[in-house]
Formats: structure tokens, sequence, C-alpha cells
């Protein structure tokens, strides 16, 4: 047992430690009772820093040879610093994947939120593409195209390779193998951006540009920029990669107006898609980056640089060889100088005008063909400017208008103005002036339908009524003259006169009759032709004369049929009926012909035919017109100001009858010759013979001679003016050599 010391304290057993033994009292440590009752009592101390716990074991510790331990104090020291940059790297790492978890979090909230904002998948669909119409001549041939896109929908595999070939290599040449997104493409642009400071670089593909073209407006922002993701994932599950193709090539826009690649060929090169060169394509698959800027029509150095990148990249993926590429280089695409549309546009807009009372609301493509001639048409507007670029300056006169008809009512041409780009108001439906002269056909034919006769004899003689005294532009006057006469030289008294015997209602109701629409005021001074009518209806009313006396209805359209073929419109023969009596279609014809011969447009020019027309003067030289026809077309020309402002003293015997002749001898080209209807002395019940009026030598209707053969034109015979205008003194003489 222990022993208890003189103090009361415990001594424990020894085993002679004193003597060399061993110690076997137990220690401090060997007692954890007792040590955690010191540690609760002892009041506490600071802990001691581990660093000198460490100095001061270090110090207990005999200090090793460095010689022996091969530098044990530098891996000593090493080890702490290991432990903490271990720490440092675990923190990075730990703080990096925890910012990255809720970067992922935030990510998918975002995408959510704008995907929430999408419509549901079950209802996405592809909006249909807007309707094109193509507008196709008498022959086939395409003269315009009318629609939001500017051409017709192409079918991929109509095009050559390289169409599309030229589009994914300079727009997206991982097409083909990604799923919608092209992440190496989106990094590198997200590098590029990041090293020029800006945004230098796109990383859309073509089927997340095609879902912001379908779905999206073009806001840059970042929501826009998640939906076009989601989108494009959905096109790429519902829809192959040739499909997503073909949409996109039907639907971007290339520039200059040009929706889809077929407008685009159309636009730059006057042909269509399936006809273009790889250079072709190559300037066609550039102008996707900035299509107004790169336009070869607007700038065509920087879109010959683009294609030369195009050619490139289609190289260096193997669509086209390097001498392939090096050819095309050498050998680059210009854009056609053929301003596109042109005049045809006028008929185009026309066409469209009348579409939907054919068809109603158009929903699909459509194929409208019209009885418009391409070579007349392209006559028609070039001899039109041309009069004016001549004559404009000269005459005070900056606008015109032309229509050509067949016999049967058929436009073969349309111009509603000298420049379609400047004006697109259709100067030759929708604009009323006042015809002048050229309305008087209307008053003599209703003076035979009274009972009249060309030999009927008038008097060319002052005349008033009720303070209205309407005189002849020369203010001279010939006496007794026959209706042949006073119809050729545009005698405005005898026209009066002849209005005041009908009476203005029947004036009024034969052209009616005849095919004018407009209002018409039933007053005398309408013989004189002061009610304003249109160019179309005034050339249409002409066509009786020219086919035997039936009146007819202007048409542009023949047929109308969708792309697949279905028809939807097909024309039939329509007319008005018989408006006049075939005999007095022949002394109209007789009248007007020597119009033509000896009158005030005997200066017509159509060798070989019998040309028949009436020229026509509006008050104060505001309207020139001429009106002339053949047994196979009748066309009218109109020129003047849009304001109303009168020309320099034009008439309608100068350039009217220019743009006249030069218009028909186009479209008469190859035309067998065919007669105007009759002889009027053959029928066998004439016009009653009034008291004064004798029968003459039979009228015959003279063929125009070429140019160098004409009639001379009797002396002292007037030129074509309305009644109210009145010769300046002393410029007889001018006047005749203006002419």
């Amino acid at each position: 047992m222990a022993r208890r010391g003189r103090q009361g304290d415990r001594i424990e057993p020894s085993f002679g430690t004193a003597r060399g033994g061993m110690d076997l009292r137990a220690s401090p440590e060997d007692r954890p009772w007792q040590r955690y009752a010191e540690a609760a009592t002892a009041p506490k101390q600071p802990k001691p820093a581990r660093s000198r716990r460490r100095d001061e074991d270090e110090e207990e510790a005999p200090r090793p040879s460095r010689r022996r331990t091969g530098g044990g104090d530098r891996n000593r020291d090493d080890k702490p610093r290991r432990a903490r940059r271990r720490g440092l790297f675990g923190t990075l790492v730990i703080w990096g994947a925890t910012l990255s978890i809720w970067g992922l979090i935030a990510v998918a909230g975002i995408v959510a939120w704008y995907a929430a904002h999408l419509p549901p998948t079950h209802t996405l669909e592809v909006p249909p593409r807007p309707p094109n119409i193509a507008i196709l001549a008498a022959d086939g041939t395409e003269l315009a195209n009318r629609g939001d896109m500017g051409g017709a929908a192409i079918q991929l595999k109509s095009l050559p390779k390289h169409v599309s070939q030229a589009l994914i290599a300079i727009e997206d040449r991982r097409f083909y193998s990604h799923f919608g997104i092209d992440v190496i493409g989106f990094g590198r642009a997200i590098v590029t951006n990041l090293t020029n400071r800006g945004v230098s670089q796109g990383g859309s593909t073509l089927t997340q540009q095609l879902a912001k073209n379908l779905f999206l407006n073009p806001d840059r922002t970042l929501g826009r920029k998640v939906q076009e993701a989601l989108l494009a994932l959905w096109l790429e599950h519902n829809y192959s990669k040739d499909q997503i193709l073909e949409l996109y090539l039907n639907r971007v826009y290339f520039g200059a107006g040009a929706y889809g690649i077929e407008a685009a060929a159309r636009r730059y090169y006057d042909k269509p898609a399936t006809a273009l060169t790889v250079q072709e394509a190559a300037v066609i698959a550039g102008l996707v980056k900035a299509p107004s800027r790169l336009a070869p029509t607007r700038n065509p150095e920087a879109a010959q640089a683009r294609a030369q990148l195009v050619l490139a990249a289609m190289a260096d993926q193997g669509y086209i060889t390097e001498e392939q590429a090096r050819l095309a280089r050498s050998n680059p695409a210009h854009a056609s100088r053929t301003i596109p549309g042109g005049s045809i546009n006028y008929v185009a807009d026309w066409v469209m005008d009348l579409i939907d009372d054919y068809v109603g609301k158009v929903e699909t493509d459509l194929m409208v063909e019209t009885t418009v001639l391409g070579p007349v048409q392209q006559t028609a507007e070039a001899a039109l400017v041309d009069a004016l670029t001549r004559g404009g300056q000269r005459f005070n006169v900056s606008q015109g208008a032309v229509v050509v008809l067949d016999r049967d009512g058929a436009v073969r041409a349309l111009v509603g103005g000298r420049d379609y780009a400047q004006s697109q108001f259709n100067r030759a439906v929708a604009a009323r002036r006042q015809p002048g002269s050229a309305f008087k056909p209307f008053v003599y034919l209703a003076a035979l339908e009274n009972g009249l006769t060309p030999d009927s004899v008038r008097s060319d003689s002052p005349v008033s009524i009720a303070g209205w005294r309407p005189e002849n532009y020369t203010r001279d006057y010939r006496g007794e003259v026959n209706l042949t006469t006073a119809l050729a030289s545009s005698l405005n008294t005898v026209a009066v006169r002849l209005g005041q015997e009908v009476g203005p209602r029947a004036v009024v109701r034969t052209a009616q009759r005849l095919g004018i629409g407009s209002a018409l005021a039933p007053n005398l001074s309408i013989a004189l032709g002061t009610s304003e009518v249109n160019v179309l209806e005034l050339v249409g009313a002409y066509a009786p004369f020219a086919n035997g006396g039936v009146g007819v209805v202007p048409h542009v359209i023949t047929k109308i049929r969708t792309t697949s073929g279905r028809v939807l419109f097909e024309r039939r023969p329509m007319t008005l009926g018989q408006v006049v009596e075939p005999r007095h279609v022949a002394m109209m014809n007789a009248m007007m012909n020597q119009t033509t011969v000896s009158g005030t447009a005997r200066t017509v020019r159509l060798p070989g035919w019998i040309v028949a027309g009436k020229t026509g003067t509006s008050q104060d030289f505001r309207d020139a017109w001429f009106v002339g026809y053949t047994g196979r077309f009748i066309a009218g020309v109109w020129l003047g100001n849009d304001d109303g402002t009168p020309t320099r003293r034009l008439t309608g015997g100068g350039l009217p009858v220019d743009v006249w002749n030069r218009t028909m001898a186009e479209a008469h080209k190859g035309q067998s010759i065919v007669d105007l209807p009759g002889n009027w002395r053959s029928y066998d019940a004439p016009g009653r013979i009034l008291p004064g009026e004798t029968l003459d030598q039979p009228m015959t209707m003279s063929r125009v001679e070429p140019a160098g053969r004409r009639p001379q034109r009797p002396a002292g015979e007037a030129e074509d003016r309305s009644a109210v205008l009145r010769p300046e003194p002393g410029n007889g003489l001018l006047d005749r050599l203006f002419r």
C-alpha cells in the first residue's frame, strides 16, 4: 500500500528509482481526471501560439546535422507552405464549384423565364410565307413580282449545289453537324469579341437566324438571344437540315427589297435562281452579313470583296477546288444594268388592284397571266421617255401616258408615267384629263346616227350661244364644209353646231355607250372635250371603230392559277355587244382616216396600213392627245403636267404622234395587214341627204405612205385647237414651225 507523508500527502510506491531503478510513479498524463480537474480550477491562460510551441519543441530536440539529413530543415519548413497552398486551391475549387452551380441555376432560371414567354411547342409552327404573285406577259415570260417577298419560293433540290454551299461556307460551316447551336462557333465568337472589346463576330447558326426571322423581332437583347436558341432547338427537332436550309433561302433578306434567293437573283442578275453561277452565288451569299451596305447595285466594290471571302471559304471546305476559286475570282459577277420593273410596275400595280375582285384574299403563291406584250411595253416606255427628254424643256411638258389595246380590248401595253421610281401614280388609269378635240368623234357619231353623212355640209363661221363664242384656233373660217373636212381639220365651230343640233345628252349617251365611264357634263362645251376622262377608257371607246362596232371592256388579266396549276380564274370572251352600226363605223373610219392623211395627224407613219384617229389639245395647251388605230390595234398617247400647268403650245399632232408612231411600229411587226372596217357608200341604206348636201366622188380610205410621200397639207388648214384658244399676235409662223 502506499504510504502517507508527514503532511498527509500520498506517497507513491517506489521501486528504487533513486538507485537507478525504474520510476513507476503515475505522471499527470496518467491521471486524466486530475488534469481535467486542474484545468477547471486553474485560471485561464492565453493559448500559446502554435509556432512558439513548435519553436520550444525544436529547442528541446537536438538539431540534426545538415550534412547528415540532407536538408531536413527545408523539407520541414515546406510542409506548412504546401498545406497552405493546398488549402487555398481547395478553397478556390469549392468556391468555383459553388459559383458554377449557382450560375447554372441562374441560367436555367433565365432560360425558363424566357421559355415561359414562348408559345407552347404543340401550338408552335412555321408561319406561312407571304404569298408571291408572279405577273406574266402574254407569252408566259415574267414581267414583275408582287408580294412582300419579291419572288417565288424555290425548292432546294432545284437550285445548283453551289448556291447553298456558298451560304453554308460563309455563314455556318458546321451546319450539317451541329444541333442548332454551334458551341464551337459560339465560343470562338465570345473570345473574338472579348479580344476586340466589342461585338465583332456573331455566333448565330443558320437555324438561329431562321428562328429569328420566323418568330422574333430584330431586337438585340439577351431575352431575344435566349428565345432564338430555344426556337433553333425546336426547328432542329421538327425539321430536317435540308428543310431548314430551304426555309432559310426562301426567307432571308438579301437587300434592295429582295426576300429569298429567287427575288435576289432576279433583282441583281435578272435571272432565276436556278441559273446562278458560282460567282453570282458567292455575291448573294455574302449579302447576308449586311444586305443594304453590300448590295452590288449600291456598293459593287464591297460586294466583290465579300464575294472573294465566300469563294475562299468554299475552297477551304472543299466545295470547289482552288482552281475553280481562282477562275471565279478572276471573272467576278456584275449586277445587271437593267433597271428592274420600269413601266411594267404600272401594269403590276393595276393587276394587284384588280386581283381581289377575281379571287378574293390571296393566301398562296399565284401566277397571273396577262395580255401584255413585252416588246410593245418596252417600246412604248422608251418612246415616251425619249419624247419627253427631247421636247420636255422646249414644250414645258413633264409627264405622259400610253395605252395600246387589241381590237377586242386586251391591253398590249400600258405606261402610266415617265418614271415609276419617281412617281407611282398611274396616269393611264387613275388620272382624268380634258381630252379636247379627241372627244369630237363621239359628237360626229351622234350626228351620223341622227341622219347625217360624211358629205353633210355645215357652216364654219362664228357662233354665239348664250354669250359663249367658241372659235377656231386660227380665228379664220372656211364657210361651207363637209363633215369629213371639219373633223380632219378639227374645226371647233362645226363641232359645237353639231353638238347643239343633236343635243349634249345625245353626245353623252353616245360616248357612254362606246365605253366612257367617267362622269360627263351634258352641256354644249362637251363637244370640245371639256369633261375629263382617263387614257384607258378613251382608247377603249375608240375600239368599236377598229373592230366593226363592237363595244369592248379593256382588260389585262386572262388567267389566274396557283403554282401547282389550279386555275382560280379564266377570262371568257366578253363584249358590250354591237354599240355602233357597221355603216356608221365605216363613215367614221372614212372621216378619221382623212385626219391622218391631210388633217391634224398627218405626221402619222405606219407604212402599208390604213390608219385613222384624232388629235386633241385642251384649253391653254394643258393636255396634248392622239388616239389612232388600225384594223389590228388602238393606241392613245397623252402628254401634259401633273399640276395642270399649261405646256408651251404643245399640240396633239406633235410629240404625241411621234410616240404613237414608234409604239405602233413595234406592235405591228409581223402582223398581216388588216383594213379598217367598211366602205360606207356600199351600204344599201345610206344616211338621208339633207337640203344643201351633196354626194361627191366616193370617199376611199388611204393607206399611210412611207416618209417623203405624204400628201401636202391643204392651204389654210388649221391645226387642232380647242374653241377657247386664240393665237398670240405674230405667232402664226412660229406655231406652224412647232407643229
